[in-house]
């Protein structure tokens, strides 16, 4: 993924308002199980690849990048979908301006952060991510605390217009695990053990701040990026 591999070579800034574990790669043995780095999965490579374009959303041509790094279970990273995340896609995704993609982070502290991850990418394949993302963080406290998922996040599905068997075929066979896992696994290796953590240019903001902190960043990297001398 060499969007994430170029977004990733910023340090991780200090944590201020952002769900954390000491060490995402510490997690106990049922869980690593449940994540399936153990399980042989097949990799569908059609279906990851429209899974991945799905969670991107802006113009191609927008100058600046933004990598959201998230957990669905993750109360600050609702906080931050239901404080700022309509604001900055009014100001600057739509506009043109900024270009963003959603990368998970699950965190194990959080029993239903990969069964939200996993609903959120099977959505996206069918180009439904966006829509999905909203139902899952709009109703945290619904399914946070469940035994299973499921039956919840496939009405969230055809809420938002997915065709019902075939999300339940991906979520059933967990087919976009491997991308997900392939996120927590990069971003574990740069540093990142919290969420949300964004990737602005060169900047990093972690932790779900105001949006005036968004657009002081954000501003400065456009200011930079209209200054830079063309590559033409």
């Amino acid at each position: 993924m060499p969007l994430l591999r170029s977004a990733l070579l910023v340090a991780l800034a200090a944590t201020v308002a952002a769900c954390a574990d000491g060490a995402v790669d510490d997690a106990p043995a049922a869980t690593v199980a449940a994540t399936g780095r153990d399980s042989a999965v097949a990799y569908d490579t059609t279906l990851l690849r429209a899974a991945d374009l799905g969670r991107i959303k802006g113009d191609s041509t927008a100058p600046l990048w933004i990598i959201e790094v998230s957990d669905f279970q993750c109360p600050y990273c609702k906080r931050f979908h239901q404080e700022t995340w309509q604001a900055l896609e009014a100001r600057y995704v739509r506009p043109g301006k900024v270009r963003v993609a959603f990368l998970n982070l699950p965190l194990p502290s959080h029993r239903n952060a990969w069964p939200a991850a996993e609903a959120a990418m099977c959505a996206s394949v069918q180009g439904r991510f966006w829509a999905m993302h909203d139902s899952i963080f709009v109703s945290q406290e619904r399914w946070e605390g469940l035994a299973r998922t499921d039956t919840l996040f496939r009405r969230f599905a055809v809420a938002v217009g997915a065709d019902t068997a075939a999300f339940r075929t991906c979520t059933d066979s967990h087919a976009t695990r491997p991308l997900i896992q392939g996120d927590l696994d990069r971003l574990t290796s740069a540093g990142v053990q919290s969420t949300p953590t964004f990737f602005v240019g060169d900047s990093v903001i972690a932790g779900a701040y105001p949006l005036a902190d968004f657009v002081r960043v954000i501003d400065a990297q456009l200011a930079r990026k209209a200054a830079a001398p063309s590559k033409r």
